[in-house]
């Protein structure tokens, strides 16, 4: 798997799993509080959208995962 294809894995995750533990109707909430994460997450995709820069990938590929187009 490519760097760029694993971060856009990882920030699925982060998306969907912070949803699950700040949405009240969710069987596992814990906070509201976790929305501010999921927010977080979009943030940073919309700035490596326009910057063409993730500091994920940067670290990902620092540990050795080919870079993807």
């Amino acid at each position: 798997m490519t760097s760029w294809r694993l971060v856009r894995v990882i920030a699925g995750s982060f998306v969907l799993l912070s949803l699950l533990l700040g949405i009240p109707g969710s069987p596992i909430f814990l906070s509201q509080w976790w929305l501010a994460f999921t927010a977080f997450v979009g943030v940073n995709l919309l700035q490596s959208g326009l910057t063409r820069w993730c500091l994920m990938e940067t670290l990902l590929r620092r540990l050795g995962l080919r870079s993807g187009c």
